[in-house]
């Protein structure tokens, strides 16, 4: 994760400035779907330590473009970047050196089933756990705390989200149903609330509507 002191404006990669963050957010928050790895390349799912520090699971020479492209357009977007503060090693290091299944919804099973079989079970029912990893409303739990602490160890700040495909979509999806549940005057006054509110399976079995394409930047809301 990265935050700037500046704030962005639309998603599109022309230089320009960010309307002011969602009342019930304190930030504007950007994502970033990671390049094409060759996983990707392969539409398998990896999830164990093991495979993940594999040279044949790595990125792929586009998706190491892709993310420089991306790199570059979110500094158009962001005319000064002040500040940054980044995740522990561990998370950094998650994709092309070791992959976490508690971490990243995008490995919650062993690779042999392929992405299509897990979303079709997300849309089914995203409160069901596939075997040895998260359901999609698991994910929401930890994108939930991470926007806590972001939300209370910064203010009027960009933030900019580098993650898997699932988590991202995730995070779309909750946070713009969460903008709809304040808008229409609901009780709830804590992000966390908001959130726990909206955290039903109607709401999460549609994140596939929010679906990225590997290296690509997205303003949220």
């Amino acid at each position: 994760m990265e935050t700037t002191t500046g704030t962005g404006s639309s998603s599109s990669p022309s230089p320009s400035y960010a309307p002011l963050p969602p009342l019930f957010l304190k930030n504007s928050y950007w994502i970033l779907r990671h390049g094409k790895s060759i996983p990707n390349q392969r539409a398998i799912i990896v999830s164990s330590l093991e495979n993940g520090i594999l040279e044949e699971y790595q990125l792929a020479s586009d998706g190491v473009h892709q993310a420089l492209s991306a790199g570059h357009s979110f500094l158009k977007c962001i005319p000064e970047i002040g500040e940054r503060f980044f995740g522990s090693s561990f998370e950094l290091k998650s994709h092309d050196k070791v992959n976490d299944p508690q971490q990243t919804h995008d490995f919650h099973v062993f690779f042999p089933l392929k992405y299509t079989e897990i979303w079709a079970m997300d849309e089914k029912d995203p409160f069901t756990q596939p075997e040895g990893g998260e359901s999609v409303a698991n994910v929401v739990i930890r994108l939930t705390r991470a926007l806590t602490i972001m939300e209370s160890e910064f203010e009027g700040c960009t933030v900019l989200i580098v993650s898997h495909g699932d988590p991202l979509q995730i995070l779309q999806t909750i946070l713009n149903a969460a903008k709809e549940h304040a808008a229409a005057g609901t009780p709830e006054n804590d992000l966390t609330s908001r959130i726990q509110a909206i955290t039903v399976p109607s709401v999460l079995s549609q994140h596939r509507k929010f679906a990225l394409n590997t290296g690509e930047l997205r303003q949220l809301l």
